[in-house]
């Protein structure tokens, strides 16, 4: 079955392509965004400009409301994680549907008392794949910690597994998520401390090995008005994804926006940034964001909604392709 995450290798995409060549980092560590660039520019997405689908509500292991999703970008699988059907909200429970390229449908694993499940990452290892994911739950369902996990289909992992490495990057925070960018082997991590959220950027490499102690950005999160629905990492830009589910006081074409920050500054470059991808969806819920690169070259920022009925609810994905 042809992939359909695979364009055309063109000109353009090319070009796309090139951004990602080489990348010359330096270490720095918090208040990066008074210094010299610690991760060297690149190319962005146009948040402006048109989205597009890759699948519209399809089916996961769960049936409630997804909460993100990732691509494992080595072995072409796509994570979606959502709450565990029947657990209390603030148990922090977790359903992971894996799907393919197409939406349907293949295994689950469950991970009970993880967290919330705003945002996580894949890391692949050979035919494996590795999720990094928050893990012990606090009361309030989020996580305290991060862990990278092996995904066996059709298993169930408990958070306080003895087996389980669990990481702190910052000293003194206490609610950790992350994402991944799989172009530039990234890790992007947000944290709670003080009474607010911030952001740090690590080399992936660094990350798989348990090396928190140098980020290459390490800033408080920009003053983002809504509800918070995801973010990802893509170069020297990190996504995020703001909104609500349609309703009588939210009707079509709904709050939902997105960000980019640059993480050298830590300042917004673009956005508030309405988005209409889905705007025909029964239900839809931002929920989650990923970067995917085609095997012809091309990065792609994929936004993700929920959508279906209560009780049956489905995973709907779409894209933007537009670097400026």
């Amino acid at each position: 079955m042809e992939n359909p995450l695979r364009t055309p290798l063109t000109r353009r995409g090319l070009l796309r392509a090139g951004a990602g060549a080489s990348l010359a980092v330096v270490g720095l560590g918090y208040g990066a965004q008074s210094a010299a660039a610690a991760v060297s520019e690149t190319a962005r997405f146009d948040l402006s400009q048109p989205s597009y689908d890759l699948f519209r509500d399809k089916s996961l292991h769960s049936v409630r409301v997804q909460q993100s999703f990732a691509f494992d970008s080595v072995n072409k699988r796509l994570f979606v994680a959502a709450k565990r059907s029947g657990s209390a909200e603030e148990a922090g429970d977790l359903c992971i549907s894996h799907l393919d390229f197409q939406g349907n449908y293949i295994s689950y694993m469950h991970l009970n008392g993880f967290g919330h499940g705003v945002a996580f990452g894949v890391s692949p290892s050979g035919s494996s794949s590795y999720l990094w994911v928050e893990a012990d739950a606090n009361a309030n369902g989020y996580g305290t910690k991060l862990a990278r996990i092996k995904y066996v289909a059709g298993t169930t992992l408990d958070s306080s597994d003895a087996s389980i490495v669990k990481y702190a990057p910052i000293a003194g925070a206490s609610e950790y998520t992350c994402s991944i960018d799989p172009v530039y082997n990234r890790m992007i991590v947000r944290y709670h401390m003080n009474g607010a959220k911030h952001i740090a950027v690590y080399n992936l490499a660094d990350a798989n090995a348990g090396d928190f102690s140098n980020p290459l950005a390490n800033f408080p999160q920009p003053s983002i008005s809504g509800t918070a629905q995801g973010y990802t990492l893509y170069g020297s830009y990190m996504y995020f994804l703001t909104g609500n589910a349609y309703s009588s006081t939210n009707p079509d074409p709904g709050n939902t926006y997105l960000y980019s920050i640059n993480v050298n500054t830590g300042q917004i470059v673009q956005g508030p940034t309405l988005t209409k991808a889905g705007s025909t969806l029964v239900y839809r819920e931002p929920e989650g964001l990923a970067i995917y690169r085609t095997d012809a070259g091309e990065s792609r920022l994929f936004l993700g909604f929920a959508s279906g009925v209560e009780g049956d609810r489905r995973s709907s994905i779409f894209y933007k392709n537009d670097l400026v």
